[in-house]
C-alpha cells in the first residue's frame, strides 16, 4: 500500500523520533487478551469461547467475577491507573466496559466492524481500539460517556497495537504480512511503514521495549513453494527499529527477524501468538500456541542479535496471552484451552499459581477436536511445525495461496463448511474425516488419528471410525459465516442494483451460486459432485487436478481476498472482468462499469441475512460431523 503523506510530513514526524529518543515508549501498552491493572492488583482475562471477561484479584489469585460481554471477545485493557476496563468483542463489533471492583457492564459503544486489539492511554482519558476488517483505529473519548471521536485509516486487516509512551503515535500491525504502521496521532495519518517480507503472516500483536527504539512482533512465515510440513511454516519474533532507515546505509535493515524454531537448537515450535517483555527491559517472554510451550529470552541491546536464549516451558494447551505484572515480578500466561491462567515467579521462573477463568461452552467432543484442530504436535505433526490452524486460524483463511501438488490453492474460510461439502477447490473429500490423509502426509507427517484401515477420499466413508476424526470435523464444521458489515442497515441502493444483475437470467451468477449459500455445492453422495470449468485452470501451468472446480460460497466474500483457485484476482472486479476472459464464469462482459461496480457492492453485503433458516426451510442439511 502506497503512503499517501507528503514528504515533509514525513520529515517533521521523523524529527519527532530523533527529538524524543529511544526513551518514549515504554511496556504495558500494546494489544493482548490479557491485562493487569496499574496498582497490580486485578488481572483481566478475555474468554472468547465464552464470550466473558474474567477478573482476577492477583494476591491469591482468585477468580472474584466473570462478566458476559458478547460473542468472540478479544483485546482487553484497564483504563490508566483505574479498575475500569475496556475489552473489544470481536464478532458484535463493540467494545464493552467494565467496573473490575464490581465486577459488571458499565457501558457499550458500537464500531464498524471486529474490533481486535485494544489500548488505553496512561491516564485513562483515551482508548485506541484496531478494526480488522476495515483496518481502521478507533479513538474515543473517555472523559464522560465513552464517545468515539476519530477513525484512522491503517491498512484492511489491521490487528496489532501498542502505543508509544508520549502518546504521539500508534504502532499498528497488518494480520496478513506483519507490516508494521506508524500513526501520528497528531493528524492521524500513516507516517511511517516497515515491511516484513512477502512470506510473514498472522501478525496480531506488537509489543513496545520501555527503553529501546524496538518493537517486538510475533508471527509465522507462510513459504507458500513448501509443500512439506517442516519446510512451509515457521515461527518468527520480528525486531523492529523506529528510527528511519538511514539514507547514507541503503543496506540498512529496519527489522531483524529471529527464527525461534532454532532459537533452541533442534526444538521446533509453532504458531507464535503473544509476547510480553518486562518494564526493566531484559526479558521477553512468547509463548507457541501450536506446540503448547514458551520461550524466556534475554534481550541485548547490539542491535544484531536482539534475543538471547533463556529457558523453555513447556505450557498447558493452546497458550495465547502472556503479560508481565506492573512490577516485573510475575509473569502471566493465558492457557486458552486448559482456561486457565498461570503465575509465575520472574525471578525463579518457577510456578506461583493458577486460576481456571472459565468453562468451556459447547460439548466435551468439540472441545477435543478444537484441541487437535491447534495442535502441532501428535498425533497431528510428528515435527511440530504446522497444524490445521497454522493455515486456518479461528476458521479464517491466512490470506495466501499455495504451490500445492495439486496446483496453486488459495486457502478457503472454514466458515459455512458444513452446508457446503465437498471440500476444497477440486471438491476431492467429501468429509472432514478424509483429512486423515493429510494428518499422515507429507505435510503434517504425523500418526494420525485413525487405527485400521483408512478409506480412500470420496470412497467409503472415514466417519465413525475414530472419535478423534470425528470430533475435529465437529470443531471444523462448527464456523458460521458472520453478517457482512456492508449490509448492517440493509442493502443500499448500490447493492438493490447489484442483486438485480446477479440474479438476471443474462449473467446467469446464480446458476452455480444459488440458495441461501449462494453455492451449488451440497453435502451430498460422490456421484452428484459438481464442478465447473470456468477458465481458471488455464492461468496455472502447475494444474495437476483441474480444470473443473468445486463452488465456493459467496458468503464472506468481502474478506476472502485474493479470489479464484488460484489467487490470481486481487479484487472482486477483477474476478468479473479480467479473469473471466470469455465469459465462462458467469456472462459479464457486456456489463457497464457502472453494473459491475454495483455488481461487486451486492457481493460485499453477503450475506445480509442469516442463511441457515432459509437453508433448513429448503431442505438442506448441513454435516454435523
Amino acid at each position: 500500500m502506497a503512503i499517501n503523506r507528503p514528504f515533509s510530513a514525513f520529515l517533521l514526524a521523523t524529527a519527532i523520533i530523533l527529538v524524543t529518543g529511544p526513551a518514549t515508549t515504554f511496556a504495558g501498552t500494546s494489544n493482548s487478551l490479557l491485562d493487569v491493572s496499574a496498582d497490580g492488583e486485578l488481572l483481566a482475562c478475555s474468554n472468547r469461547d465464552s464470550g466473558t471477561v474474567t477478573i482476577v484479584r492477583t494476591k491469591d489469585l482468585e477468580k472474584i467475577a466473570e462478566i458476559p460481554v458478547g460473542e468472540h471477545p478479544e483485546g482487553v485493557s484497564f483504563l490508566g491507573k483505574t479498575h475500569r476496563l475496556a475489552v473489544a468483542v470481536y464478532a458484535e463489533d463493540k467494545v464493552v466496559f467494565l467496573d473490575g471492583d464490581e465486577g459488571k457492564v458499565t457501558s457499550q459503544i458500537e464500531v464498524f466492524d471486529e474490533p481486535y486489539g485494544i489500548v488505553s492511554t496512561k491516564d485513562g482519558s483515551r482508548l485506541f481500539v484496531t478494526l480488522d476488517f476495515p483496518g481502521r483505529v478507533v479513538e474515543i473519548d473517555l472523559s464522560g460517556s465513552p464517545k468515539i471521536v476519530r477513525e484512522m485509516e491503517a491498512v484492511p486487516f489491521t490487528r496489532g497495537i501498542a502505543l508509544a509512551a508520549d502518546e504521539k503515535r500508534l504502532y499498528v500491525t497488518h494480520y496478513y504480512s506483519a507490516d508494521v504502521l506508524a500513526l501520528d496521532l497528531a493528524d492521524g495519518q500513516i507516517v511511517d511503514r516497515i515491511p516484513g517480507v512477502s512470506t510473514d503472516n498472522l501478525s496480531r500483536q506488537i509489543v513496545v521495549h520501555p527503553t529501546r527504539p524496538k518493537l517486538y512482533v510475533p508471527h509465522i512465515r507462510s513459504r507458500v513453494t513448501a509443500v512439506h510440513g517442516e519446510g512451509s511454516i515457521f515461527p518468527y519474533v520480528s525486531i523492529v527499529d523506529t528510527r528511519p532507515a538511514d539514507p547514507n546505509k541503503p543496506d540498512d535493515k529496519r527489522r531483524r527477524r529471529v527464527p525461534m524454531d532454532a532459537f533452541r537448537g533442534a526444538l521446533v515450535t509453532a504458531n507464535p501468538w503473544e509476547c510480553a517483555i518486562s518494564p526493566d527491559g531484559k526479558l521477553l517472554f512468547v509463548v507457541f500456541a501450536g506446540t503448547d510451550d514458551m520461550f524466556a529470552a534475554n534481550v541485548i541491546d547490539d542491535d544484531y542479535r536482539e534475543l538471547d536464549y533463556r529457558q523453555y516451558f513447556q505450557t498447558g494447551r493452546n497458550p495465547r496471552a502472556v503479560r508481565f505484572s506492573p512490577d516485573g515480578k510475575t509473569l502471566y500466561l493465558y492457557n486458552a484451552l486448559d482456561f486457565e491462567v498461570v503465575a509465575y515467579s520472574v525471578d525463579s521462573l518457577r510456578i506461583d499459581g493458577r486460576v481456571v477463568v472459565t468453562k468451556y461452552p459447547h460439548s466435551d467432543e468439540m472441545l477435543r477436536g478444537k484441541v487437535l484442530f491447534y495442535s502441532a504436535n501428535e498425533p497431528m505433526a510428528s515435527r511440530r511445525w504446522i497444524s490445521c490452524s497454522s493455515c486456518h486460524p479461528d476458521g479464517d483463511p491466512d490470506g495466501k495461496t499455495w504451490h500445492n501438488p495439486e496446483g496453486l490453492r488459495n486457502t478457503q474460510s472454514l466458515a459455512g463448511m458444513a452446508w457446503t461439502h465437498p471440500i476444497h477447490w477440486s471438491a476431492d473429500r467429501d468429509e472432514v474425516q478424509d483429512f486423515e490423509h493429510t494428518i499422515r502426509g507429507k505435510l503434517m507427517q504425523g500418526r494420525g488419528l485413525l487405527r485400521g484401515k483408512l478409506n480412500g477420499e470420496l470412497n467409503e466413508p472415514n466417519s465413525g471410525l475414530s472419535r478423534d476424526l470425528d470430533a475435529l470435523a465437529v470443531y471444523s464444521n462448527s464456523h458460521r459465516v458472520p453478517l457482512s458489515p456492508f449490509a448492517k442497515h440493509g442493502l443500499s441502493e448500490a447493492a438493490q442494483r447489484g442483486k438485480e444483475v446477479f440474479f438476471a437470467s443474462e449473467t446467469k451468477c446464480a446458476e452455480c451460486h444459488p440458495g441461501p449459500y449462494f453455492c451449488d455445492s451440497r453435502p451430498n453422495v460422490v456421484e452428484k459432485i459438481v464442478r465447473h470449468d470456468v477458465g481458471t485452470g488455464e492461468d496455472d501451468p502447475s494444474e495437476k487436478m483441474g480444470p473443473a472446480y468445486d463452488t465456493p460460497t459467496l458468503l464472506g466474500v468481502y474478506r476472502t481476498a485474493p479470489y479464484l483457485h488460484h489467487g490470481k484476482a486481487a479484487t472482486l472486479e477483477e474476478v468479473l472482468t479480467t479473469c473471466n476472459v470469455g465469459d465462462r464464469h458467469g456472462k459479464t462482459s457486456q456489463l457497464t462499469s457502472a453494473q459491475v461496480s454495483d455488481l461487486v457492492e451486492f457481493l460485499k453485503s453477503l450475506p445480509y441475512e442469516d442463511p441457515e433458516p432459509a437453508a433448513i426451510a429448503a431442505g438442506m442439511k448441513k454435516v454435523e460431523k
